[in-house]
């Protein structure tokens, strides 16, 4: 096999298992393969899952790389058909082989040269070649894309590990994880030992998060010591993205605002991010974008707040109203003090940032298990609910309690006859499994299975 890429780039000490390679081994297998394009925040392992499948699936990998290569940026000069591509390419990389029917190409960080994915409509037709694009920031450019090569690729997007991942790295196999999924099903407790196992589990991955460079160093050295610094580099990237992307100064001051107070809000009572918590002055017409520019990159997750608690959800919410969390829950508390990791694993000095954090949790997994962000609060009689799911037939409220109280408002909405969609709901806590009047409690590491187990 000849790897046309930098050793450097390709070889990885640990490979980290990932949900999107049996994507891409179902891709392979299927007959009529369209171009696929990855999109997903930096860091988050893009570039490293696809090597990973290539080096196992084919004799020749061509690895296009815009950011670090910028020259590859005039392939498309003699024109968009794969033989004037491929010539180009040759030109510019003797070392290129292409072997029809053995060949990858795989463009990486796209969102510098979007121009790409119009040649990926004349490599379908042609069929020689298998086309891979993938890169960060892609929702920021992907207007300069979305147009391209329409009906002729696939789009995915990748984020970082989701606990389920999270313990494979940690060598845990799936009958592990099919254990917690039937301890759900059957409403049966966890035993002490299953539940401080699985406890400690779930506490280690909040503060490491799901990032893979974190969660391999994580695993190598089996300590915290260098997971804090490597989480501030990545936010520090994320910094480094909204200056060198956005497209003008007013954009990069006002999306770094928008960035710096997604966590303080997290914090208050009420977590609606309001622009006045910037500036007494600001307007949404003025910000909007900003928020929008965030979300696209894959830096923050929205959560919409429903119009009223009833199905359907899409089309049943306030766009304007909304909660933002960190795409990553180990990234949020890495911008909190330096003494919150450790703080959170003791359960001491975080008062509502504990109540922040778990939610966090709960809505990243949520979003990676393919579910959507909807919340409801109503003032007078006064409701709130954290989140919604749904079945077939009805609408389930999701309460996150950092504590083992009651909540008056999830019991409301189950018990209520104004809410005929709601006949029971579920709690995420740090309580054990259990189940009455019509709630049903699981601990939070059960929360990156509750898609899963609604639909079984």
């Amino acid at each position: 096999m000849l790897l046309c890429v930098p050793e450097k780039d390709f070889l990885i000490m640990i490979y980290l298992r990932r949900k999107f390679d049996q994507v891409l081994a179902s891709w392979k297998l299927s007959q009529d393969r369209l171009p696929i394009i990855l999109r997903g925040a930096r860091q988050v392992g893009k570039t490293e899952t696809i090597l990973h499948f290539a080096k196992n699936n084919y004799s020749q990998i061509v690895y296009v790389n815009f950011a670090s290569s910028p020259k590859f940026k005039r392939v498309i000069e003699n024109g968009y058909e794969p033989d004037s591509v491929l010539k180009t390419l040759s030109f510019l990389e003797p070392s290129f082989k292409f072997v029809s029917g053995e060949t990858l190409l795989f463009f990486d960080e796209i969102q510098e040269f979007p121009d790409i994915t119009t040649t990926l409509k004349f490599f379908k037709i042609d069929g020689r070649y298998d086309v891979i694009c993938s890169g960060s920031l892609l929702g920021v450019q992907y207007s300069k894309i979305e147009s391209q090569s329409v009906g002729y690729k696939l789009e995915y997007e990748m984020r970082s590990l989701d606990f389920e991942e999270y313990l494979w790295a940690q060598g845990y196999d799936d009958e592990f994880i099919r254990d917690i999924l039937v301890h759900m099903i059957e409403r049966r407790v966890f035993s002490q030992l299953e539940w401080e196992r699985y406890h400690s589990l779930f506490m280690d991955y909040v503060v490491v998060g799901g990032m893979p460079a974190v969660v391999r160093d994580f695993v190598e050295q089996k300590n915290f010591s260098q997971t804090r610094l490597l989480q501030e580099q990545i936010v520090r990237g994320y910094y480094y993205d909204i200056v060198k992307y956005s497209e003008n100064i007013v954009d990069k001051k006002r999306i770094t605002e928008v960035f710096k107070h997604v966590v303080p809000t997290l914090a208050k009572e009420y977590k609606r991010f309001q622009l006045s918590a910037i500036s007494k002055s600001a307007r949404s017409r003025e910000y909007a974008g900003c928020v929008q520019w965030l979300i696209d990159a894959g830096v923050v997750l929205p959560c919409y707040c429903l119009n009223f608690p009833e199905l359907p959800l899409r089309g049943n919410y306030d766009a304007a109203k909304y909660k933002l969390y960190v795409a990553d829950t180990g990234l949020l508390i890495s911008m909190l003090d330096k003494e919150s990791q450790e703080d959170l694993r003791v359960n001491k000095n975080l008062g509502t940032y504990k109540g922040a954090i778990y939610e966090n949790f709960v809505a990243e997994a949520f979003i990676k298990s393919g579910l959507e962000l909807y919340y409801y609060k109503r003032d007078k009689p006064a409701i709130e609910e954290d989140f919604f799911v749904r079945t077939t037939k009805n609408l389930v409220p999701v309460e996150v309690k950092s504590n083992k109280n009651q909540s008056a408002s999830l019991r409301t909405l189950v018990e209520s006859n104004h809410y005929p969609q709601i006949t029971w709901g579920i709690k995420l806590s740090q309580q054990n499994i259990g189940e009455a009047d019509g709630i049903v409690t699981f601990p939070y590491f059960c929360a990156f299975l509750i898609e899963r187990w609604l639909h079984l």
